[in-house]
């Protein structure tokens, strides 16, 4: 496979992913994968999940940002000032000269890596600080749902990357590895409106887009039906005072963060 102009080969951007893991694990140092490369470790069929990725997006532990840095500086990979100042130290942004061709021609003028400390930081806020050891290799599959969820403009490759989650991997009220735990889910936007509302509307929209897709009966079936329970989980969770008087404000007050360049990876 040949990447297009501007794009990784998938592959290639897969093993670096998985290699920045390992090289971590060696050091004692946590990081997993977050955003659409998280989601194709558990796709079951490449040809539906596969897609354009234009960087790698990883999370880890503010506690070892120092040695997040170093290791990444080790594996050949420089840091961004800017970034870490602009976000106040809640995020770094790693790069390096382009190792990636199409066509005999380098695809980007540098390869980077977005590592999130702690906190999962676009629309809203998800906090991962005491879930990343709970899979390998990315984080727990109930967050990698709620952050494709949570996009208040989601762009067709975050569509993609929901019904491909809801496509194969099972639902159930307890998470578990590979499972997604729909009480967990639920809890959290039961905190928060604003997070709350974002879902829903984000549910309505693989609804609505769903017949766009190539899938079987079956796999449509076990979709919509995915769809159904998490929205049935999020209506069942009870909600705080705190969501209840955000509720009564409505969209009468903005409820997510401006994400510059909304169109970016995640």
């Amino acid at each position: 496979m040949q990447a297009e102009a501007g794009t990784y080969d998938p592959r290639d951007m897969l093993d670096e992913g998985l290699r920045i893991v390992d090289a971590a694990r060696e050091r004692g140092v946590v990081l997993r994968l977050i955003g659409g490369l998280a989601v194709r470790v558990h796709c079951d069929l490449i040809a539906f999940c596969e897609r354009d990725y234009s960087d790698l997006d990883m999370v880890g532990l503010k506690a070892q940002r120092k040695q997040v840095i170093a290791l990444f500086r080790d594996l050949g990979y420089s840091l961004d000032f800017h970034t870490m100042q602009a976000t106040r130290g809640r995020q770094l942004q790693f790069v390096r000269p382009c190792e990636h061709e199409a066509g005999g021609v380098p695809v980007h003028e540098d390869d980077h890596v977005d590592v999130f400390l702690d906190t999962f930081k676009m629309d809203h806020e998800i906090e991962l600080k005491d879930r990343l050891t709970l899979h390998d290799y990315t984080i727990p599959v109930t967050d990698q749902l709620l952050t494709k969820l949570q996009i208040n403009r989601a762009n067709e490759k975050d569509v993609r990357d929901t019904l491909t989650l809801l496509k194969d991997l099972d639902l159930a009220d307890e998470e578990a590895p590979g499972v997604i735990g729909l009480r967990v889910l639920a809890a959290r936007c039961a905190k928060d409106w604003g997070l709350y509302h974002d879902v829903e509307r984000s549910l309505d929209r693989c609804e609505a887009m769903l017949p766009e897709y190539l899938l079987t009966d079956d796999e449509t079936a076990r979709i919509r039906d995915g769809l159904a329970r998490v929205r049935a989980a999020l209506e069942a969770a009870p909600k705080t005072l705190a969501w209840r008087a955000r509720a009564k404000v409505g969209e009468r007050r903005p409820w997510y963060d401006v994400v510059e360049e909304q169109g970016e990876e995640r």
